[in-house]
């Protein structure tokens, strides 16, 4: 919606005025909520009794105007769309001068209406196989990750840990402008270093079509980052503080010429994350207990640097290089108090275990793109990249446990980890309209995944380090998965249809150096898909679609290394597991109710392989292994919905419950059975006088049944609060994470042999920050922080 409405001004005087004279005509223009300056508002000179225009002009980005005129018979009139317009036909003159001084214009309740319903549909789209959600300046986003603005989007989650769950499953593919990226790494952790107003939109895939990768049994999220069009010299700064140690700075510069998009991105800082854990061992046939309590204190330095340019060959070909160059320090020290009961409930034994780790990550990741768009038609296009990524981790840990009670030794240990990863992507893709109302889409992505694993485990014995044979060994992993794909679509103005195929070969190989154990496997599937929409009216829409999806076994499952943070909970990889393969069916209807906006969701899954943990319990020690267990059969519903009932109050909310049907045997033990989960969010927004935005949330997570365990219920609270200064060139914001410290998480597994019980909690995060945009950029647009 374009800012600008011609209007019409006059000013009518009483006395006859030599025509010769020129009068100055000066004033600003402002809103009555929070007297902001109003940008494009139209100052119209019209004459008294014709009321024809004699002359006019706009005002500029602080609202202030100067008109100038011979004429001698005239009013003036100031208006915009949206308020109410103004006349002035008595003023004072004064040397030939006339100060309107500041023009308050009022809303107008009616043209209003209008503007909020268009802007509450450009919101949220409902295309073919998509929702899209375009991220505006809302409190949420502002100042954020990109993590924390997917936990603001319906259907999205993210844990305390940085996982990301489209309703209710971790099995979802990122990416960056339609394609993979480093920043979408889950090893690397690297969203937190795209900040919301960097955002354009993000798109929720819930059952993708043929055209991406079949990876991920949840869906695809599709974030869009922004291209600015302002030509000159923009940029933005941010400094942002907080409890527990939340600082950082970010600068982000781009200079955009007539063939150059020049763009550069600076951060640096420090973050603390402090966690409380808890565990408890219990051996049901001996009747014995270890349990323990543990603080723990993880802190972080980090600096990054990206530098790229967008080179316009022409109208129709666009070049983009780009690279990034990040270096992380990491320290952690933690404290756990062990203790170990009898039959009888009686201390028999009591140590501390203390871990001092120390580790370097250095990341880079460099890009090439070219797109080629097409004159016969604006979605007719053709684009290639080229994303490389390494990223390495040097860790080393030291751990002691001391005796504090009974006979059991103390000892020392010390691990050493050199991590490497590679990784390669080269994706092709045309689109190619026709007939108005037809596409064809076809193209082909090729990955590479290398990654090395040197671990070691070493035990102080007789005043020598003494290396553990059965816990050393170098990991390596090699994954290529090739895809080719092909598409062909019909949308019309009522109803569409988009049927695909994708085929993809996978080949997997692991190996043991030390052991020379290796494992090779290799798949070739096809992977179908079929989406329909119909618009029944402009306010109700449904669509439908299925899609066969595959979830390969990650790194982490399948790394036989274990973590010996907690010695007697221990987690390992399984180099043996198999993908899961999942066919998902949905059924989605939109709805635009006058001023609100409801989503509902009917979708079933049935996935085969499923990969689950699974606790086996010796000597007090309990071993956590992924392993493919059976079949899982859900079912669930989703509804979510906006409603705006004032200009200054919108209200935002989620529903989300899934019945689940597993079977399967592991080792001669049935793991069938039946469950559900749900979870539900809302969110709050003000608007309040002085530029002020006051954001309220609550989330609940019911608690759920595994193979084996329970995880607990969560309900948590975030608080966040907006001002803005400077005509919005300057935005303070402080955002409280976990009002409550509420947030815990909290596993139980009882079997008949054993009972554990493991809890974490991270507790409360305050984070006050200010940010500054000059030349012509926005405030907020880099922030330099990560998670």
């Amino acid at each position: 919606m374009h800012n600008k409405l011609i209007a019409i001004l006059f000013m009518s005087f009483g006395l006859n005025l030599i025509s010769a004279q020129t009068f100055k005509i000066t004033g600003k223009v402002v809103e009555s909520k929070n007297k902001q300056p109003i940008e494009y508002a139209t100052i119209s000179l019209l004459h008294t009794t014709s009321q024809n225009p004699i002359t006019g002009t706009i005002t500029s980005q602080d609202g202030s105007f100067t008109l100038k005129t011979n004429d001698t018979n005239f009013y003036i009139e100031v208006s915009f769309i949206g308020f109410k317009s103004k006349t002035f036909k008595d003023f004072k003159i004064t040397n030939n001068k006339i100060d309107l001084m500041t023009i308050v214009l009022f809303e107008d309740n009616e043209e209003l209406d209008e503007v909020v319903i268009r802007a509450e549909k450009s919101q949220m789209e409902f295309k073919l196989d998509k929702r899209i959600f375009n991220v505006g300046a809302d409190l949420s986003s502002t100042g954020a990750s990109a993590l924390e603005v997917l936990n603001n989007i319906p259907s999205v989650n993210v844990n305390i840990e940085g996982e990301i769950s489209l309703r209710g499953s971790q099995g979802v593919q990122i990416l960056i402008n339609g394609k993979p990226s480093v920043l979408a790494s889950a090893e690397g952790n690297a969203l937190g270093s795209i900040t919301a107003d960097m955002i354009e939109k993000i798109e929720v895939i819930t059952n993708p079509s043929a055209k991406y990768d079949a990876e991920g049994t949840s869906g695809i999220i599709n974030i869009v980052i922004k291209k600015s069009e302002k030509k000159g010299l923009n940029g933005s700064a941010t400094l942002n503080v907080g409890i527990p140690n939340s600082n950082s700075f970010g600068l982000s510069v781009n200079k955009r010429t007539e063939k150059f998009n020049l763009f550069s991105q600076l951060g640096f800082g420090i973050r603390t994350y402090p966690s409380e854990t808890a565990s408890i061992n219990r051996d049901l046939v001996n009747n014995n207990t270890i349990s323990s309590t543990g603080e723990s204190e993880f802190n972080e330095k980090f600096s990054n640097i990206l530098i790229g340019t967008d080179y316009h060959i022409n109208d129709l070909n666009v070049v983009t290089l780009s690279a990034s160059y990040a270096y992380e320090v990491e320290d952690q020290n933690s404290t756990a108090d062990f203790i170990q009961n009898d039959a009888s409930n009686t201390i028999t034994d009591r140590w501390l275990r203390e871990e001092k780790t120390e580790a370097t990550n250095p990341k880079l990741r460099y890009e090439l793109q070219y797109k080629k768009d097409f004159k016969r038609h604006k979605e007719q296009s053709l684009l290639f990249s080229a994303l490389g990524s390494s990223f390495r981790k040097d860790q080393f840990s030291d751990f002691e446990n001391t005796t504090l009670i009974g006979i059991i030794e103390g000892f020392k240990q010390k691990t050493r980890t050199d991590y490497k990863l590679e990784d390669y992507t080269f994706k092709l893709d045309y689109t190619h309209p026709f007939l108005e109302k037809f596409t064809i889409e076809t193209g082909s992505q090729y990955v590479i995944n290398s990654v090395s694993n040197d671990f070691s485990v070493s035990n102080f014995v007789n005043g020598d380090w003494v290396n553990n044979p059965d816990l050393t060994n170098v990991f390596d992993f090699g994954q290529k998965v090739l895809g080719i794909y092909s598409t062909a679509a019909f949308e019309g103005d009522k109803w569409g249809l988009k049927l695909g195929l994708r085929l993809e070969n996978t080949d997997i190989n692991t190996l043991l150096e030390t052991t020379n154990i290796s494992n090779q496997n290799n798949y070739t599937n096809l992977f179908p898909s079929a989406h329909t929409s119909y618009k029944v009216n402009d306010n109700f829409s449904l669509q439908a679609g299925y899609s066969k999806r595959i979830r390969r076994p990650r790194l982490r499952e399948l790394n036989p290394f274990s973590n010996i943070r907690n010695d007697f909970n221990i987690s390992t990889g399984n180099p043996d597991l198999q993908p899961e393969f999942t066919d998902s069916y949905e059924i989605t209807s939109i709805h635009k109710i006058g001023k609100a906006s409801l989503n509902l969701s009917l979708y079933n899954r049935y996935t085969v392989d499923v990969i689950e943990r699974i606790t086996s319990f010796i000597n007090n020690i309990s071993v956590s292994k992924p392993e493919n267990v059976g079949t899982n059969q859900s079912t669930g519903f989703e509804a979510n919905g906006k409603y705006m009932p004032a200009n200054w109050f919108t209200i935002n909310g989620d529903f989300n419950i899934i019945y689940f049907k597993r079977k399967g045997h592991f080792e001669m033990t049935s793991f069938d059975f039946k469950g559900n989960r749900w979870s539900t969010s809302l969110t709050a927004k003000f608007k309040l006088p002085a530029q002020f935005d006051l954001e309220i949330s609550g989330d609940y997570r019911s608690k759920f049944i595994t193979v084996q365990s329970e995880i607990a219920d969560n309900l948590f609270a975030d608080l966040g609060l907006r001002k803005k200064i400077f005509n919005g060139k300057t935005i303070l914001n402080l955002s409280i994470r976990d009002v409550f410290a509420s947030r815990i998480d909290q596993t139980t597994t009882s079997q008949p042999e054993f009972y554990l019980f493991n809890s974490r909690q991270r507790g409360r995060f305050i984070t006050f920050g200010i940010s500054y945009g000059f030349g012509k950029g926005e405030a907020m647009e880099f922030s330099g922080q990560r998670r």
